[in-house]
């Protein structure tokens, strides 16, 4: 019996010592680096390049090559909101420019058009190049023209690009920025959804909402004061017909980018948590993250297995950002629902953008002038719809409905039609307490707007000649005499 426990004894010590020898050869063979400067490449082959928020296919286990990108310059001009337009500088003519998706070892001979109609010449720095400007002091390229240069993707990971032609802060602010992935030798593992997503803050002469095209104010940008900030170029991008999608079970992953030029994201999505972030775009994985931080100039890869319905919102959570600002966009997903994991009455129009109009809690004065300007009924009307999806919507919505037990209806609505005078005031003043709206009883606050005469005028207008109201006209004389009233 002895004999016996002293064979196992040694057996268990044999046992263990071969598990430290194979534990420390493993350790030492995944500890060693390859020299991707040493790759070989095997064939040519032209890059494919895709718009947000889609992305190129996946590279998959495919040999390094040599890859041709093209890219042109384009400045154009473009929506950055409701009845808001900007010139855009851009790569691939989006903003974000085109998606560059390559693996480690790949050899990329890159060539810049700057299409001949442009006013300005640009360049490119890639923060994935190894080499001085990132490709930017071999790039510099006039309208009319095209440059070319090379080179070799050293160390895989997610990277932004963008232009860096003086005044490189006016350029970037323009939307000049993107983002370019390298893929580790034999890909990333697959998921079933992929997208492109990148933040920048864009800084107007007017104020968040002013019609009309806006020029680039370069001292708003200097004190980091912008008018918006969004996904992928625009306000909208990514809300209603512009959702990205999924179905129930699903990983998506998506390449997140923060152009900048000068704010930091707090990257979140409402009702999900990310299983996987790769911070700032790197190797590290950190798991069950609530929001991660992007820095201007940089990215990060996330990954989350979508397991019930439902509209999920995308922000930065910043949050006055997103409602006020733009940097919001959503999510939709499609299946079967898991009241295991979630049950509850959804109510629609949650989370809704709220536009850039100041709101205040009610007062019974305000200092606000009114403009004057002779306008038609119909460009009241217009300039009422504009002013309300800037200032009305999240609560009320885009057809007047509101939202139940919360925020009372507009469409049809006997409180708002009994008394124009009333609603005036409410509109300047805000309103608290108890009413009965279409024989429901609603009790929250309404708050004050910040709007003058003329804008309350017309919003009030674009309201009553809406949604099976009374076509009534207000008129700025009418909200005069009710501020003067109090």
């Amino acid at each position: 019996m002895k004999k016996l426990k002293s064979i196992l004894i040694n057996l268990s010590a044999v046992a263990i010592t071969l598990l430290f020898v194979t534990s420390c050869t493993s350790n030492k063979e995944k500890n060693i680096a390859i020299d991707t400067s040493k790759i070989v490449v095997s064939g040519t082959m032209d890059a494919e390049l895709t718009s947000p928020p889609f992305v190129p296919t996946p590279i998959g286990d495919r040999p390094a090559k040599k890859l041709i990108v093209n890219m042109e310059i384009l400045e154009q001009e473009g929506t950055m909101s409701d009845g808001v337009k900007y010139i855009y500088w851009t790569f691939g003519g989006s903003v974000p420019g085109s998606f560059i998706r390559t693996r480690v070892g790949d050899e990329v001979e890159f060539t810049l058009f700057n299409h001949p109609d442009n006013k300005l010449p640009h360049n490119i720095d890639l923060h994935a190049v190894t080499g001085p400007g990132g490709g930017a002091t071999s790039s510099f390229v006039a309208p009319g023209h095209k440059k070319t240069f090379s080179f070799k993707t050293l160390n895989p990971g997610l990277f932004v690009y963008h232009c860096a032609t003086a005044p490189v802060g006016m350029h970037i602010a323009n939307g000049m920025y993107g983002l370019i992935l390298v893929e580790p030798e034999g890909g990333l593992p697959k998921v079933d959804k992929e997208y492109y997503v990148m933040q920048g803050d864009f800084y107007t002469k007017g104020e968040n909402g002013d019609p009309g095209l806006q020029a680039f104010d370069m001292k708003k940008a200097v004190d980091e004061d912008a008018d918006y900030v969004v996904f992928n170029g625009k306000v909208g991008s990514l809300t209603g017909d512009n959702a990205i999608t999924a179905n129930v079970g699903e990983t998506v992953r998506l390449y997140v980018g923060n152009g900048g030029p000068n704010l930091v994201s707090s990257f979140h999505v409402i009702g999900e948590i990310f299983d996987k972030v790769h911070i700032e775009g790197g190797s590290v994985i950190n798991k069950n993250v609530q929001t991660t931080l992007i820095p201007a100039g940089g990215a990060s890869i996330v990954e989350f297995k979508v397991d019930v319905p439902g509209t999920f919102i995308i922000v930065d959570h910043s949050i006055f950002r997103a409602f006020n600002k733009g940097a919001l966009g959503m999510l939709k997903v499609k299946g079967e629902e898991n009241k295991k994991l979630y049950s509850g009455v959804k109510q629609e129009g949650i989370y809704n953008p709220e536009g850039g109009t100041l709101q205040e809690m009610p007062t019974d004065n305000t200092k606000k002038e009114a403009s004057k300007t002779n306008k038609t009924l119909a460009q009241k009307i217009e300039s009422g719809k504009q002013i309300y999806t800037k200032t009305c919507f999240a609560c009320h919505q885009a057809n007047g409905e509101g939202i139940a037990n919360a925020f009372p209806p507009l469409a049809n609505s006997d409180y708002l039609n009994a008394d124009v005078k009333r609603a005036i005031g409410i509109v300047i003043n805000g309103k608290t307490g108890e009413i009965t709206v279409n024989g429901n009883k609603y009790n929250s606050i309404m708050t004050k707007q910040t709007l003058n005469d003329e804008e309350i005028a017309e919003v009030l207008t674009y309201v009553y000649n809406s949604w099976g109201n009374k076509k009534a006209e207000v008129t700025t004389k009418m909200v005069s005499e009710v501020k003067n009233s109090h």
